[in-house]
């Protein structure tokens, strides 16, 4: 995907395996190329714009009825059109919607990559979905009720602004260093510390 390229998902792979030299948690990193397709979000604002067309037609026109009707379909398919492009439509999505789209994705990866099965419930996801241009860390009961509240969503930002500033890799390190010494303060490496979930960073295709 054009997000990230090969050679920079080696560097983000790299990044993990590091951190997770200084303990026993586990960290997975997931890209997405989108949480969601919002297939319905065209034909519902093409819809509700073209309701409003008759009304001024019908009061302050002669037009018949079944011209009026004619432009209504018109209108909205005129629009159904140019809000089906992949950019448009997504600049049409309410931002609450894309926020809980991307989190439920990354909720389902959470459990999709086993996170949830770690000994010690130390299993940190990072999630990134190219679409909704989001970033969510869901940590695991075990690593998150002995971190500051707010530490997660301050990585988050941190994270957000790299990708905006165009430094996604060097974002994606950063972040999982940080997570990394979180899980080592409290999780360190263990006599018998096996690799339990992948190093490699996933990559979700549409």
């Amino acid at each position: 995907m054009s997000f990230i390229s090969a050679k920079d998902a080696e560097r983000v792979s790299a990044a993990i395996t590091q951190a997770e030299r200084g303990t026993s948690g586990e960290i997975v990193a997931v890209v997405a190329d989108q949480s969601s397709r919002y297939q319905h979000i065209p034909f519902m604002w093409a819809a509700l714009l073209a309701l409003i067309i008759p009304w001024p037609l019908i009061h302050f026109t002669w037009m018949n009825v079944q011209l009026i009707f004619l432009i209504q379909l018109l209108v909205f398919l005129g629009l159904l059109a140019v809000s089906w492009h992949p950019k448009v439509r997504m600049s049409l999505v309410p931002k609450a919607i894309l926020r809980a789209n991307t989190r439920r994705r990354a909720s389902e990866q959470f459990l999709a990559q086993n996170l949830h099965t770690t000994t010690g419930r130390t299993g940190v996801l990072i999630f990134v979905s190219v679409a909704e241009q989001r970033v969510e860390i869901i940590a695991d009961s075990g690593i998150d009720a002995l971190v500051e509240k707010g530490t997660w969503q301050k990585i988050v930002d941190d994270f957000t602004a790299e990708i905006s500033a165009g430094h996604t890799v060097e974002g994606f390190e950063r972040a999982i260093a940080r997570i990394g010494e979180h899980l080592a303060r409290h999780f360190p490496p263990g006599a018998v510390d096996p690799n339990e979930l992948p190093d490699h960073l996933i990559v979700l295709r549409s």
